[in-house]
């Protein structure tokens, strides 16, 4: 009896521990609009988002009549307010759209149809990282060396055309090119 009184209690532990930790570190999905979905009405949009805190890996689930809207993601708050959708980031149109916030900063959402648009057929949220969720790691980037001398032609020296020695080299900003020959020395920066 004592056993399975031990069993019953890490259970209960695991199983809050587990609640706890996915009621914590799990995404949120967003029907964009509620009830209303992703339609043309005044403010709608704005009263909407207002009072939300989205985080970096939530997601707004977007739906609409396709055959008269779409969503389409821009770049900025210009072309948020003049309905601008000729340089999109993205364009979804099947009607029941999930986007996924995965970085920090504004959003911008509008339907590329002008008329809805105007009408209040946009969105902006902001995304902030949620100190409660992984930061995803960086895009590993190449570390460059800086500083490095080439003497151009090697131990051959310098020789008037020698492309074939250059396109061997990826040359950076702050590296020297020294060139020499027997009668001429010189630095280049």
């Amino acid at each position: 009896m004592s056993t399975t009184k031990k069993i019953f209690g890490f259970m209960l532990v695991m199983i809050t521990t587990f609640t706890v930790l996915l009621s914590c570190c799990s995404a949120t999905v967003y029907k964009v609009g509620d009830s209303d979905g992703w339609t043309a009405k005044d403010d709608t949009y704005y009263n909407w988002a207002k009072g939300k805190e989205f985080h970096v890996g939530d997601s707004l689930v977007f739906e609409y009549d396709r055959n008269v809207n779409d969503v389409t993601q821009v770049s900025g708050a210009l072309e948020l307010e003049f309905c601008d959708s000729s340089s999109p980031k993205a364009v979804y149109n099947t009607g029941n759209d999930v986007v996924t916030l995965k970085e920090p900063g504004y959003h911008h959402f509008i339907s590329s149809n002008q008329s809805q648009c105007t009408l209040g057929q946009r969105l902006d949220v902001l995304v902030v990282h949620d100190p409660s969720r992984p930061i995803p790691p960086p895009l590993p980037r190449k570390i460059l060396p800086l500083g490095q001398i080439y003497k151009v032609g090697d131990s051959e020296g310098w020789k008037v055309y020698d492309s074939e020695w250059s396109e061997a080299k990826q040359f950076h900003v702050g590296e020297t090119i020294s060139f020499s020959n027997t009668t001429m020395k010189s630095t280049m920066f």
